[in-house]
């Protein structure tokens, strides 16, 4: 057993190849700060990081159908000997199946949520809203285009630095379940920048999703504060028409937490009462994480896929245990 920085080449390949449990966030394990565990014999790994005594996993092993759940034994293994907590986060239904078969509780924790782009306008009423904020932008000077983050790279940080400000004085930017702009694997991604009279006020980042509902995942999002309202909304469907005419099917908007749940999603042995405590973060949790903000953004594009996503704990589960999965991303 080994384990080590996570290196480009093997967790790219590994995301790819081994599309299992169809997770459209999968390209999150490419992020800077995450290591990888693999085990010989085994065709695949486990992406992962470790705060204080837990070991939080991100999704499911990426692995072979044959490897997948010996590697889980191995990594499940490799924590309970230094006497590490083990929570896995951003698991997909198959992983869920999987870890219960390995004794693990499991809940749902959130859902993820996808359009399906050959079918996608946004004429109708439906969308008169969306369409209105889209056209004030565009009056109000916005331009939009798909930009290299290297020559933009000074214009990006000052947005981040304006957005993280915003925020309040001890903010910090999220990381491990949020996407990153450069590093190794920042020429895989795509960004789309937005720029009234020549200065950047806003941009989407865009990761690539794997699997059967191959695609982008709106990713990391970031503007200036206050000016023009709809600039987000005009980035994103200006990317949608570059997408539709690439022939993309599926854009993904990404894993919100406490949204989507429904008793119907849960796996048989999950813990009532972690239930209950999911139930009340959305109806009480803003303060830990703007879940109804997200939500609200996500369903303006009215995403027809709504596909539920699960925490695992290696034994009870546990609200300590799931503080770790926050202490992972630097919420707090």
């Amino acid at each position: 057993m080994t384990t080590s920085p996570a290196l480009e080449n093997p967790v790219l390949n590994a995301v790819r190849r081994h599309t299992r449990s169809d997770n459209p966030s999968s390209f999150l394990a490419l992020n800077r700060g995450n290591e990888v565990f693999t085990a010989p014999g085994l065709d695949g790994l486990v992406v992962y990081r470790r705060t204080g005594r837990h070991l939080v996993q991100f999704g499911g092993p990426f692995a072979t159908p044959e490897a997948y759940e010996a590697l889980l034994e191995r990594f499940t293994a490799f924590a309970r000997e230094q006497d590490l907590g083990l929570v896995g986060v951003q698991l997909q239904r198959q992983d869920a199946e999987a870890y219960r078969r390995q004794g693990f509780t499991v809940n749902q924790i959130g859902a993820s949520w996808a359009v399906h782009l050959p079918a996608f306008t946004l004429r109708g009423t439906r969308f008169m809203q969306l369409r209105n904020k889209i056209s004030r932008a565009f009056r109000n000077g916005l331009e939009v285009e798909e930009v290299d983050s290297g020559r933009w790279e000074e214009a990006l940080h000052d947005i981040d630095r304006a957005w993280l400000g915003s925020k309040g004085e001890h903010a910090r930017p999220l990381e491990f379940l949020v996407g990153e702009l450069g590093g190794p694997a920042q020429e895989h991604r795509r960004l789309f920048l937005g720029t009234i009279d020549g200065a950047a006020v806003g941009y989407i980042s865009y990761s690539p999703v794997y699997g059967s509902r191959s695609g982008w995942m709106h990713d990391l999002s970031r503007r200036i504060p206050g000016g023009s309202p709809g600039l987000m909304e005009a980035i994103n469907s200006r990317a949608i028409d570059v997408f539709r005419a690439e022939g993309v099917d599926w854009l993904h908007f990404g894993f919100t937490p406490f949204t989507g749940l429904d008793p119907a999603h849960e796996v048989p042995g999950h813990s009532p009462a972690f239930q209950w405590l999911m139930h009340f973060l959305w109806e009480n949790g803003e303060a830990l994480y703007p879940a109804r903000t997200q939500l609200s953004y996500k369903e303006k594009w009215a995403p027809e896929e709504l596909i539920p996503e699960y925490v695992a704990f290696d034994g009870p589960a546990s609200p300590a245990a799931f503080a770790h999965v926050f202490r992972a991303c630097k919420a707090f």
